[in-house]
């Protein structure tokens, strides 16, 4: 009898793997084609802008543009990646199908014209926009929709890194800080493999990372690490979760402090946009406007560049905080990962000069570390860490991840994430609220 009940039990899970098959099939689909137009067109706005240096003069006309397209036409959707969070919660007025093009269109423009911005949140809400249309089409119920929408975020995600397994693991991780619903596991992991496969499928090549850790390290070492270095490690871990705090933090209050003091909406943008005209030339480089992944000029501070000594400045970091929380903070469209990236890399750059350690691999625990920190993610990010650079240095990766997401306290860039379990037991942090709810009870007292 035990051995029948068994056998219809395997049997239901194969009709459930088969249904989430067929139900996602078609939206990773959609969802990785979609990411490789977005990155294709990304690359020629980039390209466009490199070739014609004064289209920055233009930003603060390009976040006009940007603020009427939404005035008009974005609805609900100008709340971007919080909106399909807060589908997920709490299932409400939907995600449009409207958000696709308007963000397409509108993070384009901010790259364009020289905005400090990302990528993820793009392919995220691109994501949640045509699961949530397919969910509608497919006449799913509540429960379907919220796993649907999460395979939706896992396949963007997935596709514009080119980072499938981390992609599945984020969109378990991003809804709630120290909770992860496995309901959604398998829909989640289909769905971010085959839109990585599709937006591969259409020639789109993501930029490679290496750590070679080839020089010496001195110190005491064991079997599997270096103790000197893992005492690094440590402490580059409470930086990049500092920086992670730092950014979130400084985003969140640019966009209050905007909305409350500029009454005229539409001047938001515009003054944003003048005020990074101002930064770029009072800095004297336009290496931290874009993406800041490559850069046509050799001697420009970039991602990549930060692998290397020498490839970055000591406040390369800083300068990039600043001017991606004004971007984003002020109006613009994009996302705030990849500056995340360009952040953790020049910060742990400059702590492998100041500390001694490897240059390549400190910048790639920043790239991995701060991204963790401003997202609540440790997992997702140590995950990353291994498929963007190998798995050998998997130790490190999470030493760094996950100390630099204690360090970045109860804050982070999504504003709709909420608190399943404290970071610490403390009656002021209760669990199930809101990072909004719980900022702005902090900033009241």
């Amino acid at each position: 009898m035990q051995q029948l009940k068994n056998s219809f039990e395997q049997s239901a899970i194969v009709k459930y793997i088969i249904r989430w098959t067929a139900l996602v099939l078609p939206v990773s689909f959609i969802i990785g084609s979609l990411v490789a137009l977005f990155l294709w067109l990304l690359d020629k706005a980039t390209a466009i802008r490199y070739q014609n240096e004064w289209l920055l003069f233009l930003l603060p006309l390009a976040g006009i543009l940007i603020y009427f397209i939404y005035k008009y036409l974005g609805g609900n959707a100008e709340a971007g990646n919080n909106l399909i969070m807060e589908e997920i919660h709490e299932p409400g007025g939907g995600v449009p199908k409207r958000m696709t093009p308007l963000v397409l269109i509108t993070t384009i423009i901010t790259h364009l014209f020289g905005g400090s911005a990302g990528r993820e949140g793009t392919a995220v809400q691109m994501g949640g926009s045509i699961a949530a249309l397919f969910a509608r089409w497919f006449r799913l119920d509540k429960q379907d929709v919220k796993i649907l929408l999460m395979a939706g975020i896992a396949a963007g995600f997935g596709a514009v890194f080119g980072t499938p397994v981390t992609g599945a693991v984020f969109a378990l991780e991003v809804l709630a800080i120290g909770k992860i619903n496995h309901n959604a596991l398998f829909p989640c992991f289909m769905a971010s493999v085959l839109a990585d496969i599709t937006c591969a499928a259409y020639g789109i090549h993501h930029t490679a990372y290496h750590i070679s850790l080839s020089q010496a390290i001195d110190g005491f070492s064991l079997q599997h690490f270096n103790i000197s270095l893992l005492i690094k490690v440590a402490g580059a871990g409470v930086l990049f979760g500092l920086a992670g705090f730092l950014f979130a933090e400084l985003s969140h209050t640019i966009k209050n402090y905007s909305n409350r003091f500029i009454p005229t909406k539409w001047l938001i943008p515009a003054i944003g946009g003048l005020i990074i005209i101002g930064l770029t030339y009072a800095v004297g480089t336009r290496d931290y406007l874009g993406l800041g992944v490559t850069n046509p000029d050799a001697n420009a501070v970039t991602i990549v560049s930060s692998f290397k000594e020498g490839g970055a400045t000591y406040f390369s970091w800083f300068w990039k905080i600043l001017f991606t929380a004004i971007t984003i903070g002020m109006g613009f469209k994009g996302g705030e990962v990849t500056p995340l990236f360009f952040i953790g890399a020049a910060l742990g750059n400059t702590i492998a000069i100041l500390t001694g350690a490897p240059v390549d691999l400190m910048a790639g625990l920043g790239f991995i570390a701060v991204f963790a920190a401003a997202t609540n993610t440790p997992i997702a990010c140590t995950i990353m860490g291994a498929e963007l650079f190998g798995g050998e240095y998997i130790l490190y990766y999470a030493i760094a991840c996950f100390t630099a997401y204690y360090f970045s306290g109860h804050s982070g860039i999504y504003a709709a994430q909420r608190l399943g379990v404290s970071k610490i037991s403390h009656e002021e942090a209760p669990s199930d609220q809101t990072l909004k709810e719980i900022r702005d009870k902090r900033i009241k007292k």
